[in-house]
């Protein structure tokens, strides 16, 4: 039994330039960021010598405008032109010897064998730092990629997502540890009896297995899940060991921590086998004052187009249609991420806001939490939401980089660990060590009706 203190986990989740939709324009930002490798190894390891569990980059697969959107108006923003996230993990790997890799692959437009083997190869790569965001495309546009007439409904995209999950699981599960034997004198590679063929058939899914991949250092990535709405929720407490979410305060983010646990609880699960982790945009300055000269820096440099798409992509809806000082609709039928437009409308009825005053509130943040003042008042902030049970640890979104995330570095870090909240050095070499998460044993982890099968 682990009788040490309990102490937060941290997350860098990594935009380009950072999180503020204004960033790429600010001088000290990367604006070629996206696509400049020096830049993020700079921000791996900074993230590392913080002492960051894991760095987390999200992805979308779709280009340039959406729907309904004017190029001159896309053109404005930064949200294309990146690395594809596994490639770029995979090259960090190298340059890293501790921080978790974490990258989002949607279950909506790839297939689980894809999925299990490119996560399974960064775990070999990075020696047990790899993790999967599990997420379900709520991008309509995505459809358009992969020859697709039209986008899933929410209820059928979790119901995929589900099986998805069960079938990577399974997948990782193919061999034992030393099931590669690599006998020279004998001639023998591995031993066919510690090999297990998954032979999966599902509603979505047929795959026989098992994955071409030997087994993860840690026993299998740790799997993320970043949905909210009822049916994120359930996937998560039935599927994932870290999750993501956006709230906005403390009470909202104790109800879905304890939801959470209680679903994982009906699941067979232990309440520490999942970690909750919401999302905060930081910004951070030695004192109050200067860590809201530079926000109000950032905030003069959005564009209104810039900020109503943001806000249109943000709530799932279009709303360029609507009064920019008017309300926001709240009758409206969404398909896209139905939590982060509950979030979104919630926070304009309750304070009142315009679309315009909602945008410029939300311009950085896309729904998660804000904070914005010095070491000591944010570190008051994290503790009492960890304290009282509204999360396990953070997922920080520097508002720009590297500048911002340097600041939460040298600044924020050493606050929290003077105050015993947070790691002086890391626990372990994998990620699940140092999430404080069980290793997966050699089992046999597959879905109902799914029948695994050890080859003889």
């Amino acid at each position: 039994m682990n009788n040490s203190p309990r102490q937060m986990k941290l997350g860098a989740f990594i935009y380009p330039t950072g999180h503020h939709v204004a960033a790429w324009r600010h001088p000290d930002s990367q604006a070629d960021g996206g696509v400049n490798f020096k830049h993020y190894i700079e921000l791996a390891q900074t993230a590392e010598r913080g002492l960051f569990d894991m760095m987390f980059l999200a992805d979308v697969l779709s280009g340039v405008t959406r729907q309904g959107e004017p190029v001159t108006t896309a053109a404005r923003g930064s949200h294309f032109g990146h690395f594809e996230p596994l490639t770029l993990l995979s090259a960090l790997a190298a340059v890293t010897e501790h921080l978790g890799l974490v990258a989002t692959m949607t279950t909506t437009y790839n297939e689980p064998y894809h999925v299990a083997r490119k996560f399974a190869s960064l775990d070999l790569i990075s020696g047990g730092r790899s993790g999967w965001n599990l997420v379900t495309s709520a991008n309509t546009d995505e459809a358009l990629n992969f020859s697709s007439p039209a986008h899933a409904l929410h209820a059928d995209r979790y119901e995929r997502a589900r099986e998805f999950a069960h079938v990577i699981q399974g997948l990782w599960d193919s061999w034992d540890e030393d099931a590669f034997t690599r006998d020279k004198a004998s001639g023998l590679f591995f031993d066919p009896t510690k090999m297990r063929t998954l032979n999966h058939s599902g509603k979505h899914f047929s795959v026989r297995g098992p994955l071409n991949v030997p087994r993860s250092p840690q026993g299998a990535p740790v799997l993320v899940q970043a949905g909210s709405s009822d049916d994120g929720k359930d996937l998560a407490a039935e599927t994932a060991e870290v999750v993501f979410t956006a709230q906005q305060k403390l009470e909202t983010a104790q109800a879905f921590y304890a939801d959470v646990k209680e679903r994982a609880a009906r699941y067979g699960r232990a309440p520490d086998d999942i970690k909750i982790m919401p999302g905060v945009l930081l910004i951070v300055g030695r004192t109050e004052e200067e860590a809201r000269a530079k926000y109000h820096s950032y905030q003069e440099l959005i564009h209104p187009d810039v900020g109503l798409m943001q806000l249109s992509r943000s709530a799932g809806v279009d709303l360029s249609g609507y009064d920019l000082d008017g309300p926001m609709p709240l009758t409206i039928d969404v398909q896209g991420p139905k939590s982060r437009f509950a979030l979104i409308s919630k926070l304009a009825t309750d304070e009142g806001l315009t679309i315009r005053q909602l945008y410029m509130r939300l311009a950085g943040t896309r729904g998660h939490w804000l904070l914005v003042g010095s070491p000591a008042q944010i570190a008051d902030e994290f503790e009492e939401w960890f304290v009282k049970r509204g999360a396990d640890g953070f997922n920080i979104l520097p508002a720009l980089v590297p500048t911002g995330l340097n600041d939460i570095v040298d600044l924020l870090i050493p606050e929290l660990q003077r105050r015993g909240l947070f790691r002086r050095a890391y626990e372990g070499r994998t990620l699940r060590e140092n999430l404080g998460l069980r290793k997966p044993s050699n089992g046999w982890r597959f879905a109902a009706g799914t029948q695994a099968q050890r080859t003889a």
